[in-house]
């Protein structure tokens, strides 16, 4: 940029001195005319004849002077002055009166001041433009060579300045006064093109840039809509986020606002005894209260929400200016959101607590179809309380699924889903397991409702006489005094908000048997190579056939992973804490998931995996490896003999995560309801639960006279 000054600064002195000689020949030639000029003989009307003879011979004069003048210049340029002369009148010593020429030349007078002057005379104005005709070439001449370097240096600067420049040729363009009066010649009409094409490209220049960064920042707040993860939870949470719309639902909170600050003024005016304030905002903050309501939208609100929200700000108006203090208010703001805090946290585990009881809790309606079908089996004969003899119950070659289970409907939708999704249903062998309340039901209901082609056969769990205590670990210690003051103990806490941390782990499932009897597969189905287990809260929705090709690299157990970037994985099921998780385990391994599994039961044999279990569960007496459950047991008894699934086969999460997406949930094999929101309780989430209640006849008279209602 100094470099380029330093060639401008050069080329402006050179253009100083060949201008300063042009305009020191200029002034010489207007001194001349003038001293001519003012030469002639003032008129009177009697010297008529003498005034006559003076013009002419000053004319002959100043003609003779103007041709030698003439000499010193081009034709060309002489037409170009005797053209700007017409547009700007003769030239004078005082011309610097004009503002578009530079501050040494003015107009003598303008065009129009001559043409309405009535002192001067018409027959002098031809006089005096020719004795300007010179110095209007000079000026002239200025003006195109300073057009002419001015397009020079346009070229040879940047895009940065070559916009300044263009401004400055806007400017000088501008000096010349009327250019539509004049003659154009066709070298400046290529210039004036050739800068209004430059103009042009640099405004397109200017505008495809901004259109470019335009695109760049609509990308990349694209990116980052995509990179925010606002599905989880979304509209479920109780803080949920209010930035979505920022008017959305004004009023309602608003109301809110007045209600918080009108506590706080009334607790000042009580405080300070304005008695007057207190009742006022007690009663504004009682219509307000019953205007709001339940309301969590604007249009939920009561029709006097504005005459009440006008009311509470005035008594809020009024209160301000007789209690507001600064401290005050902080102080009782502070306690305020501490308080709220406590009723939080509160709420919190009061939730939790009662999500967990509904979990437990057996609803109206399966109690009623289980108590009303095991009356009907007990009063059939014996005879019509078999199931038919079928070999294919112990056949190798068949697909033999497990499922374990006290709840007849949950089974019922099992069995019902994998016979209609199957492509050879009589290829497809059930093995129900119950407890021995539930036995009687689970068979009534599929000695009435049979699957089809498939064949079933329903037992009960209490029947293995091989599954006692002493062979059991987990059996022995369900008996246990531990065990049972740990779930029974009068002064145990009922609630969290009391202090139960661990009531989950606290579920009549974990006393059941049906619950373990999972890690006994080959001493229940001692002839059948593999077995598909099921849990009771899946949904088929695809032919199972294929799993049976799979090949497990002889690996025991083929499931779904479930661990994400820091979830599921083993750190959160087991205590790391101990030396033998410790030692054994790796933190960071992938967990997988109970509810769909294939097993292969020779190798399981072949490894003693059910000696591992029995290992291990002999090691937690105490729970010091892990809480209650079986899946921490599964984990550590299956642990790198897991073959991942494709996650296609088997999709969890409907029971408790409301963001699953929908194309997985339909492109699935497997849909399971694991949590606490089963299908079947009122608590189940809405939108999850048609894809279990399809698989339901609710038309069958035992589901319509317990009053189960889809």
């Amino acid at each position: 940029m100094g470099v380029k000054l330093r060639r401008w600064q050069g080329r402006a002195k050179g253009r100083g001195r060949g201008g300063l000689a042009v305009l020191m020949l200029v002034i010489v030639s207007v001194l001349f005319l003038t001293a001519l000029r003012s030469r002639s003989p003032p008129k009177s009307d009697h010297g008529n004849s003498q005034n006559g003879s003076v013009e002419t011979a000053g004319g002959q004069l100043k003609q003779s002077t103007i041709q030698q003048i003439e000499s010193f210049f081009p034709k060309e340029v002489i037409d170009v002055i005797t053209a700007n002369t017409d547009d700007s009148g003769p030239l004078s010593l005082n011309i610097h009166a004009r503002q578009d020429l530079s501050s040494s030349w003015v107009l003598d007078k303008p065009s129009d001041e001559r043409e309405t002057d009535s002192g001067r005379k018409p027959e002098n104005l031809p006089s005096e433009q020719d004795g300007l005709e010179q110095n209007a070439l000079q000026h002239k001449r200025i003006n195109e060579a300073d057009e002419e370097k001015s397009s020079n240096n346009v070229q040879s600067i940047d895009s940065e300045e070559g916009v300044a420049g263009a401004k400055q040729n806007n400017i000088k363009e501008n000096v010349i006064t009327d250019r539509s009066m004049l003659e154009q010649s066709p070298a400046k009409l290529l210039r004036r093109q050739l800068r209004e094409k430059r103009r042009e490209k640099r405004a397109s220049e200017l505008i495809q840039q901004d259109e470019e960064e335009t695109v760049k920042l609509e990308n990349a707040a694209i990116v980052r809509s995509k990179e925010v993860d606002s599905a989880v939870l979304g509209k479920y949470s109780i803080w949920r986020r209010e930035n979505e719309n920022e008017n959305s639902d004004s009023t309602v909170r608003l109301m809110r606002d007045q209600l918080i600050m009108g506590r706080v003024y009334s607790s000042i005016a009580r405080a300070r005894n304005s008695l007057d304030i207190y009742q006022n905002l007690t009663l504004r903050i009682k219509e307000s209260q019953h205007a709001l309501g339940e309301a969590n939208t604007d249009s939920d609100l009561h029709h006097s929400a504005p005459e009440k929200i006008k009311a509470m700000g005035q008594v809020l108006a009024k209160a301000r200016e007789q209690l507001y203090d600064c401290a005050t208010v902080t102080k009782k703001l502070r306690a305020m959101l501490q308080s709220a805090d406590e009723q939080v946290r509160t709420l919190k585990k009061q939730s939790t607590f009662l999500s967990q009881l509904a979990a437990k809790t057996v609803p109206k309606g399966l109690h009623c179809l289980s108590m009303r079908l095991t009356i009907e089996y007990y009063l059939l004969p014996l005879e019509e309380r078999k199931f038919p003899q079928d070999e294919r119950l112990e056949n190798p070659n068949l697909y033999h699924y497990a499922l374990f289970s006290d709840n007849v409907l949950a089974a019922s939708v099992v069995v019902n889903s994998t016979v209609m999704n199957a492509k050879e249903s009589e290829k497809h062998v059930f093995h129900l397991v119950t407890d021995k309340l539930n036995f009687g039901a689970m068979k009534m209901w599929f000695l009435l409702n049979s699957p089809g082609k498939a064949a079933i056969t329903v037992e009960n769990v209490d029947d293995f006489k091989w599954l006692n205590s002493s062979y059991c670990p987990v059996l022995r210690q369900l008996e246990s005094a531990a065990m049972k003051e740990y779930y029974f103990r009068a002064d145990h806490p009922t609630t969290l908000s009391a202090g139960s941390s661990n009531l989950k782990y606290r579920n009549p499932k974990y006393l059941s048997m049906l619950n373990h009897l999972r890690f006994y597969l080959p001493q229940v189905y001692p002839k059948l190579d593999k077995i598909l287990f099921l849990d009771d809260d899946i949904v088929v929705q695809k032919d199972l056939s294929p799993l049976w090709s799979v090949d497990l690299h002889g690996k025991v157990n083929g499931a779904v992973e479930t661990c994400g970037e820091s979830f599921h994985r083993f750190d959160k099921y087991l205590n790391f804490s101990n030396p033998h998780i410790a030692r054994n385990f790796n933190p960071n391994a992938c967990g997988w998931a109970y509810g769909m599994n294939m097993f292969d039961l020779k190798e399981w044999k072949r490894r003693d995996i059910t000696g591992i279990y029995h290992k291990w569960q002999n090691m937690n007496e105490d729970r010091v490896l892990w809480k209650l459950g079986t899946l921490p047991p599964g984990l550590i008894t299956f642990y790198g003999l897991t073959h991942p699934l494709d996650k296609s086969w088997h999709v969890l999460g409907l029971g408790y995560n409301p963001s699953v997406d929908r194309s997985e949930i339909e492109n699935a094999a497997v849909v399971h309801y694991n949590g606490n929101m089963k299908p079947w309780l009122e608590l189940a989430m809405t939108k999850y639960r048609p894809y279990w209640t399809k698989y339901i006849k609710y038309d069958h008279p035992y589901i319509q006279q317990c009053n189960i209602n889809e």
